[in-house]
């Protein structure tokens, strides 16, 4: 029974990274004329790098740097020092806010229409995530997955996944905890596939989108 686990497990992960190599190779291709006009449209209303590159943690804990197309002011990090009482509460809480005064209105467009991910392409395309899994996370998030914390680095990060296509931001952190360790307890290719459809529905709705 264990070894027959094992074999299941290995043709599961080598469908899984084989099905990344091509769906991030195919559609870097064909929409990299969306990626080449929102990169034109930061780079001038921006006068910055139009990508936003930020440290996270992957399987195994392996550190890495997801990539995602700006959507904030460039001093953005600076500005969280100006936070009012409220904001630094709910920041605290959710490591982000709903109503955030440092996302400009192009970034609010990539947001909501979820473009803003599009650059993590390259990071599936890479192997440092995949196309579902947990959502990658900072240092201090980890925190939240206490004893659990090993259990939730034991899996690849993904662009998409269980707690992302059920309320994303509409969830308390707590709940997202469970959401995530959800996948990582019940992953195989029937729950992908279950994913992928609901994130498409989600998208195109837009709900839970910041």
């Amino acid at each position: 029974m264990e070894n027959e686990f094992k074999r299941r497990s290995k043709v599961y992960h080598f469908v899984k990274r084989l099905f990344d190599i091509l769906f991030s190779l195919l559609f870097i291709i064909i929409l990299s004329p969306i990626l080449l006009l929102i990169s034109l449209v930061n780079l001038l209303t921006l006068k910055c790098s139009p990508f936003y590159r930020h440290k996270r943690y992957g399987k195994g804990g392996m550190v890495f740097y997801l990539y995602k197309f700006r959507t904030m002011v460039p001093n953005a990090d600076d500005m969280i020092k100006d936070f009012t009482p409220e904001q630094m509460k709910e920041w605290k809480e959710n490591f982000k806010l709903k109503n955030d005064p440092r996302v400009t209105k192009f970034g609010k467009f990539l947001r909501v229409t979820s473009l803003d991910e599009l650059p993590q392409l390259f990071n599936i395309l890479k192997g440092d995530m995949s196309l579902v899994g947990p959502r990658p996370v900072i240092e201090s998030e980890l925190d939240w997955y206490g004893k659990d914390m090993d259990k939730f680095l034991s899996v690849t990060p993904g662009l998409t996944g269980w707690w992302a296509c059920n309320g994303r931001n509409c969830v308390k952190y707590p709940e997202r905890c469970a959401l995530e360790l959800y996948y990582v307890d019940h992953a195989s290719i029937l729950l992908d596939i279950k994913i992928i459809l609901r994130t498409i529905v989600s998208v195109f709705k837009r709900e839970g989108a910041m």
